[in-house]
């Protein structure tokens, strides 16, 4: 009797032999339905790429506005009866406030939401450009005070468009949206001296301050008709009627209802973006965006020059449209790149677990769990895109130089945009991954730090050309570019720690 399991009182025969692990991890398969993760926010994947795109509509303005303008500087040391180094320091003043405008208003659509500084933002910048249509040319002084207004408008918008993908797309998701956003952004430089050549060509160079102000008030019309607010400390996760003013006068995107159990926090302190600065992780991270900015601008700003150089057969037009070829590889990079960011994050994740089992890791409010490695996630293809951007760099120089078939140059120019958008759309990714909750302040900082290593390589571009030539210059600035791959993994390395403290000390504050 004493070997019948059934004479074990209270006790199943059929789990006689069973281990108790077996049995824990069938409890937990039978709890797992109670624990499903709650979806980062209420928008659809549709949704969420129909706002993506009213961003980066929003966010081309800030490079476009400063390089469409490039191709009149000619005509308005005429017209203005100014030298040309008077006329360039309206590009100058046009730099300082595109950097230094996100860090206000940045940081004000942290506080005050998206929604109403984007609408803000495109209101000054084409209400500047019908001043800069209009300007008449004995008011050199007012051309410079546009300007500035109109680097304060349209520069902004980029920061809040980070901000608002940080609102509604979850770690996971963010890698393929950036990609779509970061192609406005990027994609500027590209399409603008082509655009503004040939309206200055054509119209004269009044028509290009009506061609923003007309394409900014249309942006301006869908922000508001279209836009919700994103804010998660306004709207949570979407769920959350906010007062009319956030609210878009057609709402296509989002159900929203009085969701009881979303506490209104208290507002938020103007804090100042600077701070961010002090963390170490996050000052290498925006380290590495500047620099490969920065020789991005440094292909691009010489690039008429060399062409005009090395292939006279070319016009203006002409080498305005071999800009495109440079717009192309960061078109398919946008596209192809930010899939990959979010496989690698995936792929990652279920490693991750595998190893640590669901659950076992603590997760904070930025969706990602502690000891998740985000930074190698983000990071992982950079070092060898860095070192194919660093090559084609090289390439590219040599190839102008020495006045090879204009194909091949061109062929390189792709390659480096299609880089430079996976580099630039994993390193901002990550930065709004580490600081969710100030995503269009980091953004700005970043913003601000990779204009000022831009001016500063575009304002020695053409000395460096002359006392090296073509050849070694780019070959120089691909060195560079290989300098910083350490610094990329040196991120990998420290950040989790510094990221993990960082949560912690914020946690204990609140």
């Amino acid at each position: 009797m004493l070997n019948d399991p059934r004479s074990i009182e209270g006790t199943d025969p059929t789990t006689i032999g069973t281990p108790r692990s077996a049995l824990e991890g069938l409890a937990g398969s039978l709890r797992a339905p109670e624990e499903k993760e709650k979806p980062y926010s209420v928008y659809s994947t549709k949704e969420k790429w129909f706002i993506v795109a009213l961003i980066a509509f929003a966010g081309l303005f800030s490079p476009l506005t400063a390089n469409i303008y490039l191709p009149a500087i000619p005509v308005l040391t005429v017209d203005f009866n100014k030298s040309t180094e008077l006329i360039n320091i309206t590009v100058t003043v046009y730099m300082i406030f595109q950097g230094l405008s996100p860090m206000l208003f940045g940081t004000m659509a942290d506080q005050v939401g998206r929604r109403p500084m984007f609408a803000a933002c495109l209101l000054i910048l084409s209400l500047s450009c019908i001043g800069l249509a209009l300007v008449p040319t004995s008011a050199y002084w007012l051309l410079v005070v546009l300007r500035c207004l109109q680097a304060a408008g349209s520069a902004s918008t980029i920061a809040l468009g980070a901000g608002s993908i940080g609102d509604i797309a979850a770690p996971a998701e963010r890698g393929g949206f950036y990609g779509l956003y970061n192609l406005g952004p990027m994609f500027g430089p590209c399409i603008g001296p082509v655009i503004g050549g040939a309206l200055s060509n054509s119209l004269g160079w009044r028509s290009i301050f009506w061609f923003l102000c007309i394409s900014s008030a249309t942006c301006f019309v869908f922000i508001v008709l279209f836009l919700p607010e994103t804010l998660r400390s306004l709207v949570g996760d979407g769920n959350v009627v906010p007062s009319k003013l956030y609210r878009p006068l057609i709402p296509v995107v989002g159900k929203t209802t009085s969701d009881p159990s979303f506490a209104r926090p208290l507002p938020k302190p103007f804090r100042n973006p600077l701070r961010i600065l002090n963390n170490l992780d996050i000052v290498m991270v925006l380290g590495v965006n500047a620099v490969m900015n920065s020789l991005y601008y440094g292909v691009t700003a010489s690039m008429s020059t060399l062409f005009s150089e090395a292939y006279p057969s070319l016009n203006q037009t002409q080498i305005g449209l071999c800009y495109l070829a440079m717009g192309g590889g960061m078109l398919f990079g946008s596209y192809v790149l930010g899939r990959v960011l979010d496989h690698d994050y995936g792929k990652l994740r279920r490693s991750v677990i595998a190893v640590q089992g669901p659950g076992n890791t603590e997760k904070s409010e930025t969706g990602i769990d502690d000891n998740f490695p985000i930074e190698k996630a983000r990071l992982r293809l950079v070092p060898f895109s860095m070192l194919i951007f660093a090559a084609c760099c090289a390439g590219y120089g040599w190839c102008v130089q020495e006045r090879v078939n204009l194909s091949g140059s061109l062929l390189l120019q792709a390659t480096i945009g299609f880089t430079t958008m996976g580099i630039m759309t994993s390193t901002q990714t990550l930065l709004v991954d580490l600081m969710p909750s100030q995503s269009s302040s980091i953004t700005a900082c970043n913003n601000f730090i990779r204009c000022i290593a831009g001016a500063a390589l575009v304002s020695v571009m053409d000395l460096i050309l002359r006392a090296l030539g073509a050849g070694w210059t780019y070959i120089l600035l691909g060195g560079i570019c290989v300098l910083t791959i350490p610094v990329v993994y040196l991120i990998i390395y420290i950040g989790p720690p510094r990221r993990i403290k960082r949560r912690r000390a914020l946690a204990d504050l609140l």
